[in-house]
């Protein structure tokens, strides 16, 4: 059980699963489990080599087909350039997919061990749903309100820029945006043509971040940004060219290209785009969201049964945090506590540097407290940002950027700090847990530094599994000596509720027929968040079906599987050991996770 309340759930509801693939999983992981426990060394067959020579070959392609990626992973060799966008380059990335199944499909997994038929299934999931995926034609709809080519300056800030090479391969890039923003056009004609775009709702926000973009000077540009911080190391006559060539870069494409995006978008784009919220209003959109759905989860869960499930965590929540109301003594009804909550000002900073520092705070008062949940912590360190200011009105309250592959950047954990009045004091404790440590940056930084594991599973995952980590890791925040006041406690319950809220709004707005007020009056009525929040996050949900499914779902097995451990082991429990093992695998579908924590049981038992 959880540390000061645990969470449960049916486990019949939570543990369905697809057939086919998923039925191989619970033996294979016993042995694999097993396998790792007794640290056996098994030596390669010819199926095993040949099985991670498919594996090499296709993450080589994977970061050719996605330049962007492969720098913010620390690969420089596609530096200078941007994905294909064109008919062509999909086409043609659609049969990488088809290419790799194909030789997946020639090597006999029955000849591989029990760790690398783990490997086979997991790659052979990961693109049969690639594949099904590209059915629905999502590509078409290239752009949302909270990023997209009109944010793209900020993969300047977001890969590494060290040396001459990097910058010269940045303006190597920056000379191709047309290209891309042509392609991004057409990408967005061929949506109109075929009834696949996205709401006007959302698509509003989005004009004021293309005219961002369209500054007299090149030197007010976004795009100029990494030209200001050129190291001191490089040579005066280095910096002069660079910065001189940027200037012209951005005068001669940068902007003009803008110009052409803008005008298309507020004449003929957004004009086109639905008027419905739901994604199930597009073509074969119902099928979509359900797709999504099992994706998003790992599960066969239907968008009706995630509905009810989030229904009766609200109400769970609900009565905790009527509970904690209780010990602050305030009397009143559940609404005016939460308006006390929004207007008081002993609860919000006013000045930005007050809370960026207090957010900082926070962080390294968590640190050296993980060594009490955990035996194994991640080397690679992370660091603090502010969301950047173009982006900050139209995005979330924070988010984590994962660390480069090659060690060469650090994981940072960014936060909003546009209008500190309205970020409350008591949600910065649990957001930093979920965005930092023990929440999404020791998770991933440890998958990353798996190096026994193929790349294709050290850098994609499930989100189920990764937001999923980072909601049970808000109620390790009481293991780590933090939401000592009631206000902080009630402002973990008000993230919990807030998932939980999701799979009620998520399904009920693009499956069962909700209106976007609908959803934002259900929000409002059981979270204490503000409404700058609240809209922000329906329009997410509105512009990213599904995703946001993955969090509450992922957290209820994982609290779930805490539970049955504690009550199998009683004093035997060890709370450091379950973690490392929960995380030893990296990002896994759900049945994978409760297979190996069951067999990590069993072999406790026996031991015992």
């Amino acid at each position: 059980m959880v540390s000061n309340g645990g969470m449960k759930c049916d486990s019949k509801q939570q543990t369905k699963t697809g057939e086919g693939l998923m039925s191989r999983w619970p033996g294979l992981l016993l042995l694999l489990v097993v396998a790792n426990l007794h640290a056996e060394v098994i030596s390669k067959s010819a199926e095993t080599i040949r099985l991670h020579a498919v594996f090499e070959q296709r993450w080589e392609q994977e970061m050719a087909d996605n330049p962007v990626r492969a720098s913010m992973l620390g690969d420089r060799r596609f530096n200078d350039r941007w994905q294909d966008l064109s008919k062509q380059g999909r086409v043609e990335r659609q049969s990488h997919d088809a290419t790799a199944l194909e030789d997946l499909m020639r090597i006999d997994r029955e000849q591989l061990d029990n760790r690398e038929k783990v490997n086979f299934d997991l790659f052979e999931r990961h693109y049969r749903e690639r594949i099904e995926a590209s059915r629905f034609q999502n590509e078409l709809i290239p752009i949302s309100q909270r990023g997209g080519i009109q944010t793209l300056d900020e993969t300047g800030n977001r890969i590494r820029m060290t040396t001459v090479g990097d910058y010269d391969d940045w303006l190597r890039r920056l000379e191709k945006i047309d290209v891309l923003v042509a392609q991004t056009i057409a990408l967005m004609q061929e949506g109109i043509d075929k009834h696949i775009v996205p709401p006007k709702i959302t698509m509003s926000r989005v004009p004021a971040q293309i005219e961002k973009q369209l500054v007299d000077a090149p030197e007010d540009s976004l795009f100029f940004k990494p030209f200001e911080k050129i190291p001191d190391s490089f040579s005066a006559t280095d910096r002069d060219r660079l910065r001189r060539a940027a200037s012209a870069v951005i005068a001669e494409k940068v902007i003009p290209a803008y110009r052409v995006l803008y005008d298309f978008f507020t004449h003929t784009y957004y004009p086109a785009c639905r008027d419905e919220i739901a994604v199930s209003s597009q073509p074969d959109g119902r099928a979509y969201y359900e797709f999504l759905v099992r994706r998003f989860t790992t599960t066969s869960m239907t968008p009706d049964e995630v509905h009810e499930l989030g229904r009766a965590e609200v109400a769970r929540i609900r009565g905790e945090m009527d509970q904690v109301i209780k010990t602050t003594g305030f009397e009143g009804t559940f609404a005016e506590f939460i308006e006390f909550l929004k207007t008081d000002s002993q609860f919000y900073f006013d000045d930005e540097q007050e809370l960026f520092d207090a957010y900082h705070v926070i962080a390294k008062k968590i640190d050296p407290q993980l060594v009490n949940l955990f035996g194994k912590l991640p080397r690679t360190p992370y660091g603090l940002k502010a969301i950047p200011d173009a982006i900050a009105p139209d995005t979330t309250t924070a988010y984590y950027n994962r660390p480069a592959a090659d060690g060469s950047r650090a994981g940072y954990y960014f936060v909003n700090l546009y209008k500190p009045e309205t970020r409350p004091i008591y949600e910065m404790e649990v957001l930093t847990v979920h965005e930092s440590v023990p929440g999404h940056h020791l998770q991933l930084a440890l998958q990353q530094e798996l190096e026994q594991l193929p790349d294709f599973r050290r850098y994609l995952g499930f989100t189920v599994f990764v937001e999923g980590w980072g909601l049970y890791s808000e109620r390790l925040g009481y293991d780590l000596g933090l939401y000592k006041d009631p206000y902080s406690r009630f402002g973990q319950l008000t993230y919990d509720m807030w998932r939980a809220v999701r799979l009620v709004v998520d399904t009920g707005m693009h499956y069962k027929g909700w209106s976007r007020q609908k959803a934002i009056d259900y929000f409002k009525a059981n979270a204490a968040r503000n409404e700058l929040d609240i809209v922000n996050e329906i329009d997410r949900y509105i512009s990213w079906p599904g995703q946001a499914l993955a969090y509450k779902l992922g957290q209820l097995k994982l609290t779930e599987l805490r539970e049955r451990a504690e009550n199998r082991l009683g004093n035997q429990f060890d709370i450091r050991g379950f973690h490392d093992l929960v995380l030893s695998q990296g990002a896994v579908p759900l049945d994978v996770l409760e297979t190996m924590v069951d067999t990590w049981i069993e072999a406790a038992v026996k031991e015992s």
